[in-house]
């Protein structure tokens, strides 16, 4: 059915493969302040991505309790509130749920629509249960079924967050392929024992010289075609 390996369960990561996240953060950060330019964006981009990334680091080594995704993209619209200087309580809370209101990729829709018809599709977001609910209904996105980071308590790449996937398809490991744009995050679904397909987008994690992966794509379509043909 697919080549060597008898897939019986896609699974998806979100963010950034599926929906243009830091150009919709960007967006919104520009709505936020108007008058910043195209390198002040960027840096206020930066603040709230590297509060997340440190956030979810901390939460990882246990420094931090468990926090879902709309407390810590909060304080990070907060934190880009304060560096331009934004009081308004409407626009902070517009700022604080972008993460709610992304794009799809241009083959997203198509190309998940294309594997539905042939596996079961699964969603595996850290994204909490509401801004993962919220953002599935902007973008159009349609799933078999979608699980949160948020029912281990914990974020990719936890191996336990892989487990939630693993334990709704109810098939070995080996017979599940996890596709996503980040490397870091393919790396953990390997450590459990997953397929893997990267899939090439302008804001993911490119693989290091030493990945390797099932599957290699430059956009979802093309993944598509190699799952579905034969």
């Amino acid at each position: 059915m697919t080549g060597d390996h008898h897939i019986e369960g896609i699974v998806f990561d979100v963010l950034g493969t599926m929906v243009d996240e830091p150009g919709g953060l960007r967006a919104a950060v520009r709505e936020a302040a108007p008058s910043s330019d195209d390198a002040s964006v960027d840096r206020l981009l930066n603040v709230w991505q590297e509060h997340v990334e440190r956030e979810q680091r901390r939460i990882a080594d246990g420094v931090r309790p468990y926090a879902n995704s709309q407390v810590v993209d909060r304080e990070a619209a907060e934190r880009v509130a304060g560096r331009v200087g934004l009081t308004d309580a409407a626009a902070i809370d517009r700022l604080a749920t972008a993460g709610q209101r992304l794009q799809p990729w241009d083959d997203s829709l198509a190309g998940l629509a294309r594997l539905a018809e042939r596996f079961p599709v699964l969603a595996l977001s850290n994204a909490g249960h509401t801004s993962l609910l919220r953002l599935n209904a902007h973008a159009g996105l349609r799933w078999h079924r979608t699980l949160s980071a948020e029912d281990v308590q914990a974020y990719k790449p936890a191996p336990e967050v892989y487990r939630l996937a693993l334990d709704a398809v109810g098939s070995p490991p080996e017979h599940v392929l996890m596709v996503a744009a980040h490397a870091w995050d393919l790396r953990g679904a390997q450590r459990t024992g997953m397929r893997t397909a990267y899939v090439q987008r302008p804001a993911g994690a490119p693989p290091r010289r030493d990945d390797s992966f099932t599957y290699r794509s430059s956009g979802l379509e093309e993944l598509a075609a190699l799952l579905t043909s034969g």
